[in-house]
């Protein structure tokens, strides 16, 4: 990493700071693996508005469990509200969309009897030098990316200071990916890109580098004469990227977003309510709000010890995550399946029998999923996700297995097989 205050002080004589532009951030990104990249400078128009309704969803104990989103940074406000409370010294996002769709069957398609259903995220998975296909974690994955990004942009300009983001940092990647113009946030909360649906993880790179006031087609004679011959002819256009028509002369001002408003892809969601509907617990409490201790993710993922009996029937077959409301959206129908050789689906993951789950012990749960997403569930967190959908699919051939667990010293997993217990009876 660099730091900011590393770079010189300019004087009448030297030469003008260095400054990013979407066309740069975009084919730089594209090379270090990623499907699309956008570009917002900091703070961004709705900056204000967006930390309102994080630290309101906070405030009502929306969050769940999930303490590590109130954390604060040295000022006592809340770090993920606005870049700048945790990184005074950002100036720029590149946020950058990585594919992960398969052509595996949707979780609302028809399954079979004992299914249970793992979220496609967390069947990534690659083949390694000896020919074993082995998990991948997406975090690691799109981390590797991001250097290989912030080295490429370190050649192109320099010293700057940079931190890299999936997931784990203390941003909303999600707000920024909207800002920065990849697509808008759907009535389920997910972002949707216009062309790639919103089957995708996002990763964010914050830099001290400024950017430029001119229109995102405006690409350095020195960037282009390196990059453009070979990158732009599989690189659509800024408008074609963003699903639109070029805009009339009164239409959208592309130069906006280098001024510090966001490039805004129109809501599409219209009057479509297809994702509140589908919700099984509820979670999505209204258009665009989304209460995560409802969250079938949530529960399943993040959530320790017991689960409110009132949500266990919801939470159907899902062992680990949900993808009922992407599943039933409409702008996934025709999403693109990932070509990604480090994201491919795991055959083994789709659908998977809830009772060779079961059979699994702790040491064969790490050979089978170290390195895996799934993994952070944990073994009984993993075993009480069972027990429920064990509960749920009417199948009484589970009762033995339920039964042994009923007894279980942990807290959650034996309140999950009683629940399931007399649910099967």
């Amino acid at each position: 990493m660099f730091s900011a205050s590393a770079n010189p002080v300019l004087g009448p004589s030297s030469s003008p700071a260095p400054r990013l532009n979407l066309e740069e951030a975009r084919v730089l990104a594209r090379e270090a693996g990623f499907s699309e990249a956008g570009l917002v400078a900091l703070p961004h128009a709705d900056e204000a508005r967006d930390a309102a309704r994080f630290e309101e969803w906070v405030g009502a104990g929306r969050s769940g469990t999930m303490h590590y989103l109130a954390q604060t940074a040295e000022d006592g406000r809340l770090a993920r509200a606005r870049v700048r409370n945790a990184f005074p010294w950002a100036r720029s996002a590149v946020v950058c969309f990585a594919n992960y769709n398969s052509a595996q069957p949707r979780s609302t398609a028809p399954a079979p009897d004992g299914a249970g259903w793992i979220a496609r995220y967390a069947w990534s998975s690659r083949v390694d030098a000896s020919g074993v296909r082995r998990p991948s974690d997406y975090h690691k994955v799109l981390r590797k990316r991001l250097r290989v990004l912030e080295a490429r942009m370190h050649e192109e300009f320099g010293e700057f200071e940079a931190r890299a983001h999936v997931d784990t940092g203390p941003v909303v990647e999600r707000a920024l990916a909207t800002a920065a113009g990849l697509g808008w946030t759907g009535k389920n909360t997910c972002l949707i890109h216009p062309k790639l649906g919103s089957y995708g993880f996002l990763a964010v790179l914050l830099t001290s580098l400024e950017v430029q006031a001119e229109g995102a087609s405006e690409i350095s004679d020195r960037f282009s004469e390196k990059h453009t011959s070979g990158a732009k002819a599989h690189i659509p256009s800024t408008d074609v990227m963003r699903g639109l028509k070029p805009p009339p002369p009164s239409g959208l001002n592309f130069s906006a977003a280098y001024k510090g408003q966001p490039l805004i892809v129109p809501d599409r969601c219209g009057s479509c309510r297809r994702c509140l509907d589908a919700c099984p617990t509820g979670a999505l409490i209204a258009p665009y709000r989304m209460d995560a201790t409802r969250c079938i993710a949530y529960l399943t993922i993040e959530h320790r010890g017991s689960i409110s009996e009132n949500l266990m029937e919801g939470m159907g077959r899902q062992v680990f995550g949900c993808d009922i409301c992407q599943d039933v959206c409409p702008w996934n129908r025709k999403a693109p399946v990932t070509a990604d050789p480090e994201l491919e689906a795991r055959p083994e993951l789709v659908n998977p029998a809830l009772e060779g789950l079961a059979a699994m012990d702790e040491a064969e749960f790490e050979r089978q999923f170290n390195g895996s997403p799934v993994r952070r569930a944990g073994f009984l967190g993993l075993r009480r996700n069972m027990a429920i959908a064990m509960g749920n699919s009417g199948q009484s051939r589970y009762a033995t297995l339920l039964g042994q667990w009923a007894e279980a010293a942990d807290e959650g997993l034996r309140a999950a097989a009683r629940w399931a217990l007399g649910r099967l009876s």
